[in-house]
């Protein structure tokens, strides 16, 4: 089946507004959703972006206006002017998503929204073992996996950073198509839907 590549930190507050609509999309148009967590500072480092810590005010400011109104948009619930647990560590998170993808019997869309909304949404610390562990169970999945899917999880993670990079990934969340289109940022996840009917 023809998939969309999606790279994205859990950290992000972009790939939290996204919801499921990449998941609505690649649903109508018969696609699968590969979940392609990677460390976004690393990311950064290696392809010009600055971590929101060492970014200019004015840069700040309007980052902070932006996410309001998209917030507004997307009608999600979020804590402003930033949640208690971020950042946090999005390791054990991530392994987690890894590990439930690989494992398969649950819903992994589901399951990446649950832990983004957990941040964003809940004031939750989602590098907590039992956090991941909560998710992953109400997804349908083993909470055993934060354990036995760590190795797998961690390999496959550097593995994403790599490949993201190669792919001229730059930021969270970025959608690949297999055609080679790509779509960075939740507010473009209409543009996508629009490029896979055939009218962009």
């Amino acid at each position: 089946m023809a998939t969309i590549d999606y790279y994205f930190t859990t950290l992000s507050p972009w790939a939290y507004l996204a919801g499921l609509r990449a998941e609505e999309i690649a649903a109508r148009h018969g696609l699968t959703v590969v979940y392609k967590p990677l460390d976004i500072m690393a990311l950064f480092a290696r392809t010009g972006g600055t971590a929101p810590a060492d970014r200019h005010p004015a840069r700040m400011d309007y980052r902070n206006q932006e996410l309001r109104r998209q917030v507004k948009k997307a009608g999600l619930p979020m804590t402003f002017p930033k949640p208690m647990f971020w950042p946090t560590n999005p390791a054990p998170s991530s392994y987690a998503i890894i590990a439930a993808q690989e494992a398969g019997g649950g819903d992994v869309g589901k399951l990446t929204h649950s832990i983004l909304r957990a941040t964003w949404a809940e004031e939750k610390d989602i590098g907590e073992e039992a956090v991941v562990q909560d998710c992953l169970e109400a997804a349908g999945f083993d909470r055993g996996l934060t354990m036995s899917g760590m190795l797998v999880g961690a390999e496959t993670y550097a593995r994403n950073l790599e490949e993201a990079v190669e792919r001229g990934v730059f930021g969270s969340p970025f959608y690949i198509l297999e055609n080679g289109e790509k779509f960075w940022g939740q507010d473009r996840l209409d543009d996508m839907a629009a490029h896979l009917a055939g009218d962009l």
